[in-house]
């Protein structure tokens, strides 16, 4: 639904509203600021925003200023929430540029207020003022732009009222424990605190996590590895001290054969069609090829579950060969140490499993596939409308839509059937992955997309069985990085970033409670089209190496500064093989010359 842009003619209305006034007098001495870091000089700390960064200029006094950008129906909202005394009056100021900026307070137990231009093209003061409620002690000060108007800036924000003791803080928890222990993450639970607003959880003696309840999992574990972990009870006096030591050991994991080089070469071999660029006949992939996803197991209707693999037909493919020597090729690849899969979906192969009877059809269709051609396992390449979240499904750790938990349960069977070397990898779109840094599902007041980041629970739950998750870096829009701007398609700059998201983990819609866990370097390569004529966002050699260097040595990086580096990045995954032959095998060819 379109969003309509407030009229100018309501600003003199909206300024008569109660509680929307001007300050008019010096605040007491007895009052005090109340915000915290409401200059932006410690960066975003004590704010939360959903397309918020800080930046050094423009601002308005000291060093820092916030800087959000409103895109879709994210009106980048950044916001607080501070301790206040009841029956109390406060005086809630700052300073804003942009077009339709707002400075408001809510949970006020009164009126709940804000104030806010139609255009500032400079430094423009806004303020406002109300009374809490006999009985409220916290109020969440916020500031946001306007849906589709372009970014704005705040500074020096204030918050000028009586003070509140802040008192103690909290005792250290007890109770600590672990939970279920995966090869890459550990699940606590501790004993509830009295006074306590929220917990630290520290591995190793470093902070990892902030949570408002008694439960974490910590995700971004190295498999096979001892960890050690502590909680620490907050409230607005601090931190306690922290508690008794727990430790838990990962296991050890299953999703990379220990076969597969620890640089690979993943493509995609259409087998079942020939397009532009030819048919090419198994036999005759190069042995760089480590991964060969065989395009495409389609299903007889879009929720029947039912994936049949039909090979290209001699009038589509001339050059087609027989089943004999297609199953000898295989064959043949595998004993030089190939993995060859059967890719299901596509772009035009849109699967639902929209019931169990459709979960447990895919199972036994795809069991068979699998079979029949003696293949090394599975690729999942779910694209269109194939997934989407339910308007209650707001927690990718704990999916309910019943396409999401249809694939997830089908796959762990398939896994379980054919066991620790079956080999599973997994190709969305960026929409369906880092998209969900921004938006997940339809949103907290819904009209978003509901596919929007709707990958995140299947790979989230199969992560401990996934062999490679390669991205579909390219035919996408611009995509919001961790450094809070936007990154289009076209050179060494989206890869990074789109790559960094995966290797450190993010927020899923902005909450930093509930976080996406970082893969490891070795389930991860990046998705890249062959040439121009496989997709949009090609890049030419030099960019495919910026970006290889930027990720596993930290040089060569450009304006984007990842968040680590990972040499043991897996390598890197192309739309497609034919393409790639129609183009004189350029592709392979970069990879073989930066890797060997």
């Amino acid at each position: 639904m379109d969003r309509f842009r407030p009229l100018a003619l309501l600003t003199a209305a909206a300024l008569t509203l109660p509680g929307v006034t001007a300050l008019s007098s010096a605040a007491r001495a007895a009052d005090a600021d109340l915000a915290r870091n409401g200059g932006f000089e410690a960066g975003l700390d004590g704010w939360t925003c959903t397309a918020g960064t800080t930046v050094n200029t423009p601002v308005r006094s000291g060093s820092s200023a916030l800087r959000a950008t409103p895109a879709g129906s994210d009106n980048a909202r950044c916001a607080q929430t501070v301790t206040v005394k009841p029956d109390s009056q406060y005086t809630l100021s700052g300073y804003v540029r942009g077009s339709y900026v707002y400075l408001g307070a809510s949970g006020t137990g009164t009126t709940d207020v804000s104030a806010w231009t139609q255009s500032a093209p400079g430094w423009q003061q806004l303020t406002t003022t109300f009374r809490t409620g006999p009985s409220t002690t916290r109020v969440t000060l916020y500031t946001h732009g306007w849906y589709g108007t372009g970014a704005y800036n705040a500074d020096d924000i204030s918050l000028v009222g009586p003070g509140v003791d802040a008192g103690q803080p909290p005792a250290a928890p007890t109770g600590l424990k672990t939970g279920a222990v995966t090869s890459s993450s550990v699940a606590l639970t501790w004993s509830a605190v009295p006074g306590a607003t929220g917990y630290a959880v520290y591995r190793d003696g470093a902070k990892v996590q902030t949570v408002t309840g008694t439960s974490a999992t910590i995700g971004g574990l190295s498999p096979s590895t001892a960890y050690g972990f502590q909680v620490a009870a907050v409230n607005d006096a601090g931190e306690s001290a922290k508690s008794a030591t727990v430790t838990a050991t990962t296991t050890a994991g299953t999703g990379s054969p220990v076969d597969l080089p620890a640089h690979a070469l993943v493509g995609y071999l259409h087998a079942s069609f020939a397009n532009g660029s030819g048919y090419t006949r198994l036999a005759d992939v190069p042995d760089s090829w480590d991964v060969i996803d065989l395009a495409f197991g389609e299903p007889t209707s879009v929720t029947s579950g039912d994936i049949r693999f039909d090979r290209c037909p001699v009038t589509e493919c001339p050059n087609v060969e027989s089943d004999a020597e297609f199953k000898a090729a295989i064959e043949a690849k595998q004993a030089a140490g190939k993995k060859v899969l059967i890719s299901i979906g596509g772009q035009n192969g849109q699967v639902q499993l929209t019931t169990t009877a459709a979960r447990d059809t895919f199972v036994t269709s795809v069991s068979r596939i699998i079979d029949e051609y003696g293949l090394d396992g599975l690729d999942i390449d779910f694209e269109g409308h194939s997934l989407s979240l339910n308007a209650d499904d707001t927690d990718f750790k704990n999916p309910k839509t019943p396409v999401i938990v249809n694939l997830i349960s089908a796959v762990k069977t398939l896994k379980a059937r054919y066991g620790d070397d079956f080999v599973l990898t997994m190709a969305p779109e960026t929409f369906f992955v880092q998209l969900g840094y921004q938006y997940y599902g339809t949103g907290q007041w819904g009209g978003q997309d509901p596919r929007a980041g709707a990958y995140l629970p299947v790979i989230h739950a199969l992560r401990d069985d996934l062999t490679l998750l390669h991205v579909q870096d390219y035919n996408s829009g611009p995509i919001m990085g961790l450094d809070n701007q936007y990154h289009s398609m076209g050179g060494a700059d989206f890869h990074i970033a789109m790559t960094d998201m995966l290797l450190t983990g993010f927020p899923v819609a902005g909450n930093a409670g509930n976080v996406f866990p970082p893969l490891r370097p070795d389930q991860v390569a990046i998705g890249m089209p062959a040439s121009t004529n496989a997709g949009n966002g090609h890049v030419p050699p030099a960019e495919v190496t910026k970006t290889l260097d930027c990720l596993t040595k930290r040089t060569n990086c450009g304006s984007y500064a990842t968040h680590g580096t990972w040499p043991a990045l897996r390598g890197l995954m192309t739309w497609s093989i034919n393409w790639d032959r129609y183009s004189n095998w350029e592709f392979q060819r970069t990879f073989d010359g930066y890797f060997g």
